[in-house]
């Protein structure tokens, strides 16, 4: 047992919407919910973790009143009906009173998990009502990042957000482009087209950076990448892996991001063992924390609990990244594998977590 105390360490924790998968599980029943969200806010807080992250959007929808995306169909299996009460009001004020930080995790492009036909979403989607910004691919819908309209419309849903809801951050994960995404034959991953899709992204996230720091400064703004920006076979100042790169695979250049510091922090997906031969947990630690280094940009790790391999070893890995000055923090995915105590994970949290520690955010780190 390492019983290791840290003083200052980001500790968060993903809770997804979509499918249900960690809240709410009970739908058009708002006090079930309410009552779902404070026994996972409970949770954490009696392991010391201290924030949180709610995808509050997860396609092209909404766990809050907007006049812009219609309510989410994870709260009462009807995209479009109103649920009764602001789930985001709600669970905002019950994570302050616990001194936990809201993060709202949000999709920005992701329209359908499954699904071609617009029709069926609400007469009020956006997707519906612009079907010129909707792009096909595998059976799912989703916006078109390299139209002017939809960066804007993104945009301006996260103004909406932090003008109306006293969230400590936004948060994106790695669903840009879909995986697999082809290119036009003839064209290659370095190539113009790639090029410009890598383009598009970047400048989603430069306005996105823009809005929230020209509107409330003090609210943080991350991205979630799979944990590969490329591999040294790629690129020479790639890490040393054998797997999906984000750079060619989903399109998103998270070094410029850092270079440029138009995110506040980058949580990279590190979902790997530290017995991995491909991808090895502490290498593509090391390489991110080597990224960042005096870039005033801050790194949290995220990791796969709901993996039973990473699950067994999480207390190992959260040790490995306190070995590593640029290193804030981690994120967990997900509170669902917490509330079910996968492969016995509450144990080693509470062995990794033995103190409480303050948040990074406390300090100016630029």
């Amino acid at each position: 047992m390492y019983n290791r105390c840290t003083l200052v360490e980001f500790r968060g924790v993903w809770v997804s919407s979509v499918y249900n998968i960690d809240w709410p599980k009970t739908l058009n029943d708002p006090e079930a919910q309410k009552q779902e969200f404070i026994e996972i806010l409970d949770k954490l807080k009696s392991l010391n973790i201290n924030a949180i992250f709610v995808q509050i959007r997860s396609t092209s929808d909404a766990l809050y009143k907007s006049y812009i995306n219609p309510w989410s169909k994870y709260l009462t299996k009807e995209q479009g009906k109103d649920p009764g009460y602001n789930p985001l009001q709600f669970m905002i004020e019950e994570t302050h009173k616990r001194n936990m930080e809201f993060h709202a995790w949000l999709n920005p492009y992701r329209i359908t998990t499954q699904g071609t036909d617009l029709n069926e979403l609400a007469p009020n989607n956006p997707a519906r009502i612009k079907p010129e910004w909707v792009l096909e691919f595998d059976n799912s819908l989703f916006y078109d990042p390299e139209n002017p309209e939809v960066i804007e419309y993104v945009a301006v849903t996260v103004y909406e957000i932090i003008k109306n809801y006293d969230v400590d951050g936004i948060h994106f994960d790695d669903y840009f482009y879909p995986y697999n995404y082809p290119l036009p034959e003839g064209e290659d991953r370095d190539g113009e087209v790639a090029n410009n899709r890598r383009e598009a992204v970047n400048n989603l996230i430069r306005l996105v950076y823009k809005v929230i720091k020209s509107t409330k400064p003090s609210v943080q703004f991350g991205v979630s990448p799979f944990g590969i920006w490329k591999n040294k076979s790629s690129d020479t100042i790639g890490s040393d892996s054998n797997n999906l790169e984000s750079y060619y695979d989903v399109y998103m250049d998270t070094l410029t991001w850092i270079d440029e510091h138009i995110v506040d922090y980058i949580a990279p997906q590190t979902y790997w063992t530290t017995d991995n031969n491909n991808s090895n947990y502490e290498v593509m630690v090391s390489w991110w924390n080597d990224v960042v280094k005096d870039s005033g940009v801050r790194l949290y790790i995220g990791q796969n609990i709901s993996d039973l391999d990473i699950a067994n070893e999480i207390e190992r890995q959260i040790e490995i990244n306190r070995e590593y000055e640029n290193v804030s923090g981690n994120i967990l995915f997900s509170a669902n594998n917490i509330m079910d105590n996968t492969d016995n994970v509450v144990l080693q949290l509470k062995e990794a977590y033995n103190c409480k520690a303050i948040l990074p955010t406390k300090f100016d780190y630029k």
